[in-house]
């Protein structure tokens, strides 16, 4: 029982932390066609939107 009250606080506490690190940054979570700059599954008409939607971030300040 001991463990299993350790790892789910251990999981709670890291939660947090990435929590509190996407609010101190500001930044919006993306999914995968607004996200890192892999390949996009989206279509073609997607992937212009989320191209679009990159580079109006950037004008702004935000990250992308």
């Amino acid at each position: 029982m001991q463990t299993f009250l350790a790892t789910f606080l251990f999981f709670i506490a890291v939660m947090a932390a990435m929590a509190i690190g996407v609010m101190i940054h500001g930044r919006r979570l993306q999914g995968s066609c607004g996200g890192t700059g892999g390949e996009c599954p989206c279509d073609e008409v997607a992937q212009q939107e989320c191209e679009f939607k990159r580079r109006v971030a950037q004008r702004k300040g935000g990250a992308g």
